[in-house]
């Protein structure tokens, strides 16, 4: 029970990596914030971890938004009173070529990707200045190495281990760890319902050295990993749940 008694916030956590996350944070004791844009997914992880024994509240609102960040990290305040870890998981994309990529797309992905975790960090961060204690930890991606197709997705993703490196010197000295964990290919429902899933997943098998595609719990661990203690010296750094793929 690393977490008992510790309040984290996992934003985009309706579903897929962020719900496994969220999950896996409150049995072992943590007090959840499930975020998510989408009701239904949003209410329905809370309950589901409420049934499961835990303790939950959940949020809907839009990150890219600074009134939605700050009303997410308000309304955990005054449920719980304090913060103690925020996991930046909420990501959405929007591929394709670079011409002919709307401009649109770029917005919305780096708007959501990267805006929304300046946003959830600059309103999280007084309340663990405060207490002397925090933990930030960023979803970062191994596409900030480069994709092709994914030109907005690559750029918000290299941008967040760019943020996760300035905010772990920026706040060290009031004893917050920011690290990030940059997952591979992982099976969640997007990669499921894509009309290429089979061959995607055999192609993953191929190019990875552990020849297996990654899951949400291979996450989630890493995530648990920087958001408790065992990580207390360690901060702006990153961490790879790719299988062993790199390039």
């Amino acid at each position: 029970m690393r977490f008992q008694g510790k309040v984290a916030i996992v934003t985009g956590s309706g579903k897929g990596i962020g719900k496994s996350i969220v999950k896996k944070l409150s049995q072992e004791g943590a007090l959840v914030t499930v975020t998510d844009m989408n009701k239904e997914t949003c209410e329905e992880t809370a309950k589901e971890v409420i049934q499961g024994g835990g303790k939950a509240i959940a949020i809907v609102g839009d990150i890219s938004k600074a009134e939605d960040a700050r009303s997410i990290v308000e309304k955990t305040i005054e449920s719980y009173g304090r913060i103690d870890i925020l996991v930046n998981n909420a990501g959405i994309i929007k591929d394709s070529r670079i011409t002919e990529m709307e401009e649109d797309d770029w917005d919305k992905v780096v708007d959501v990707c990267l805006k929304g975790a300046f946003l959830c960090s600059k309103y999280t961060a007084p309340y663990m200045i405060e207490q002397n204690y925090g933990k930030i930890v960023n979803i970062a991606s191994r596409s900030y190495l480069g994709n092709p197709g994914q030109a907005n997705y690559s750029s918000a993703k290299a941008g967040i281990v760019g943020l996760t490196r300035s905010l772990s010197k920026e706040l060290g000295k009031n004893y917050i760890n920011v690290n990030a964990v940059a997952p591979g290919l992982t099976e969640t429902d997007a990669i499921r319902n894509h009309p290429k899933y089979e061959k995607i997943k055999e192609i993953q098998k191929k190019d990875t050295p552990i020849p297996r595609i990654g899951l949400p719990e291979d996450v989630a661990n890493a995530v648990l990993f920087f958001a408790s203690d065992d990580s207390s010296y360690i901060s702006g750094d990153i961490l790879h749940v790719t299988g062993g793929r790199f390039g």
